[in-house]
C-alpha cells in the first residue's frame, strides 16, 4: 500500500508537457510515419502464472503435513493437481501452447 502512496505522490512531481506540433508528437525514430505494432505473445507470462499457482499449492501441501489426519494433505494435493489440470488444459484448447 506504501508502495502505491510513494508512486502516486512522486509521479505528480514530475514535469507535464502538453501542447502541439512536432515537439509533441511520439518519437518516431526518424522515420515520417509510426508502423503498426504487430501482436505480441509471450508465454513467459503464462509459465510464470502457472509457476505461482504451483508454487502456491506446494507451500500448503508441504505445511499440511504437519497436521493430525491425512485430510489436509490429501485436500491439498488433490485440490492443487485439479488446479494445474484445469490451467494446462484451458491452456492448450485456447490454443497458448502444445505438447
Amino acid at each position: 500500500m506504501a508502495d502505491l502512496i510513494v508512486f502516486s505522490l512522486v509521479g505528480r512531481l514530475g514535469r507535464r508537457t502538453t501542447g502541439k506540433g512536432t515537439k509533441f508528437e511520439p518519437f518516431a525514430g526518424g522515420e515520417s510515419s509510426i508502423p503498426t505494432r504487430g501482436l505480441y505473445q509471450s508465454d513467459l507470462f503464462v509459465f510464470a502464472a502457472l509457476f505461482l499457482v504451483v508454487e502456491a499449492f506446494a507451500l500448503l501441501l508441504a505445511w499440511s503435513f504437519s497436521a493430525t489426519s491425512a485430510f489436509y494433505p490429501l485436500l491439498f494435493l488433490v485440490g492443487g493437481g485439479g488446479v494445474v489440470t484445469v490451467v494446462v488444459w484451458w491452456y492448450l484448447l485456447v490454443g497458448g501452447g502444445e505438447f
